[in-house]
C-alpha cells in the first residue's frame, strides 16, 4: 500500500518510545487506558483499521473476523505467540498476520530459571517469612531445599526458548533432555549436551525438572495430561512458561495437593488470569503473572518488530515476520 499512511489501531499501551514511534509514522490510535478490549470495542477497532496491532489478550476468532469488514488488511501481532488469532481464518479473508518472534527468548529463559531455582530452594517460602516479621533466625534444618546442579531437566519444546533454557541448564551443570516434533539437527544438539526422547513418556518418567517450552496448538492441548502427569516422580517440579493450556491445570493442582508432585513453578495458566483458587493455596508453588516476557528491552524490541512489519507492509511488501496457518 505504497504512498498511503495506514489507519492502525492499537489494543493496548505500549511503552512510550514505541508510540512515540508509531505517532511519527502513521496515523494511529493508541489506548489512553489498559483495560483489555471488550469483544465489541474489538470489532469496531477491526472495522475501523487498515492494521491492528494486538496482543494475547485480544481473542480473534472467525466470529470476530467475519465482521472485521473489508478495510482491515493487516494484523500485525504484539508478541510471538498467535494462538489468539485464528489465522487460516484471517488469510482466507485476505487478512495477513505478522508477529514478533525471537525477541522473548533471552527473557522467558530467564524466567524459566528463575521458576526453577524459586520452586526448588524454596524462596517464595523464606520471602514470605521475611516479610511477616516472623523469621526467628537461622537454623540448620529451615527452609531445605534441593540443589539442581546434577539435576536431569526435560525440555517439552525445543526451539528458540527451549534451547535457552538448555544452555542455562547446562550452565548451572543440569543434564539436559528433550522431546520435540523433530530431533535438533547435531550442529545445534551437540553442544547442549542434550539428550533426545521421540517418546515423551518415556522421558518425563526419568526426568527431575520439566519445562514447558512448546506453543498451544489443537495437538499440544493438555498435552500433559492427567496420564501424563503420573508418569512423573514425586520429586519432580514442573514448571511453565510457555502456555497454561498444555498443562491439564486441575489434575497438576490435584497431584501437588495429594504429594504426587514436588512443586511446580507456573507464570501462564490454563485459563488465563482465572487460576485455581486451590493451586494459591500450596506452598511448594510459585505463580508468576505472565512476567517471563517482561522486561523493558524487550517490549521495546517487540514494538520495534511491529513497527517494521506495518512499514514493510505500507510500502507493498510481504512483512519479514508473517505468519502463515501451517506454522500455527
Amino acid at each position: 500500500m505504497p504512498g498511503k499512511r495506514l489507519n492502525v489501531v492499537v489494543t493496548r499501551r505500549l511503552p512510550e518510545a514505541v508510540e512515540t514511534r508509531m505517532k511519527e509514522l502513521f496515523n494511529v490510535e493508541l489506548r489512553q487506558d489498559d483495560r483489555p478490549y471488550s469483544r465489541e470495542e474489538l470489532v469496531a477497532a477491526m472495522q475501523r483499521a487498515d492494521v491492528l496491532v494486538p496482543t494475547v489478550t485480544d481473542q480473534i476468532d472467525s466470529r470476530a473476523l467475519a465482521q472485521a469488514g473489508e478495510r482491515l488488511k493487516l494484523i500485525a501481532n504484539y508478541g510471538a505467540g498467535v494462538d489468539h488469532i485464528d489465522v487460516a481464518t484471517a488469510r482466507q479473508r485476505g487478512i495477513l498476520v505478522s508477529n514478533t518472534p525471537g525477541v522473548v527468548t533471552e527473557d522467558t529463559a530467564d524466567m524459566t530459571l528463575a521458576l526453577i531455582l524459586g520452586v526448588t530452594r524454596r524462596i517464595p517460602e523464606g520471602l514470605a517469612v521475611m516479610q511477616s516479621g516472623e523469621w526467628q533466625g537461622w537454623a540448620p534444618t529451615a527452609f531445605l531445599g534441593g540443589r539442581i546442579t546434577g539435576r536431569r531437566l526435560g525440555i517439552l519444546g525445543m526451539g528458540r526458548i527451549g534451547q535457552a533454557v538448555a544452555r542455562r541448564a547446562r550452565a548451572f551443570g543440569m543434564t539436559v533432555h528433550y522431546h520435540n516434533r523433530r530431533r535438533l539437527r547435531p550442529e545445534i544438539e551437540e553442544p547442549l549436551e542434550a539428550t533426545y526422547w521421540e517418546s515423551l513418556d518415556q522421558m518425563v518418567s526419568r526426568v527431575d525438572i520439566l519445562s514447558i517450552n512448546c506453543p498451544h496448538t489443537p495437538s499440544t492441548f493438555h498435552l500433559m495430561n492427567a496420564r501424563r502427569l503420573k508418569l512423573m516422580k514425586p520429586s519432580a517440579v514442573i514448571v511453565n512458561t510457555s502456555r497454561g493450556e498444555v498443562i491439564d491445570e486441575n489434575a497438576l493442582t490435584r497431584m501437588l495437593r495429594a504429594g504426587e508432585i514436588a512443586g511446580a513453578g507456573l507464570d501462564v495458566f490454563e485459563h488465563g488470569s482465572e487460576i485455581n483458587p486451590r493451586l494459591r493455596e500450596l506452598s511448594n508453588v510459585v505463580l508468576l503473572p505472565h512476567m517471563g516476557s517482561a522486561t523493558v528491552e524487550g517490549r521495546v524490541e517487540m514494538g520495534e518488530k511491529v513497527i517494521i512489519n506495518v512499514r514493510t507492509f505500507e510500502d507493498g511488501h510481504r512483512p519479514p515476520d508473517l505468519v502463515v496457518p501451517s506454522m500455527v
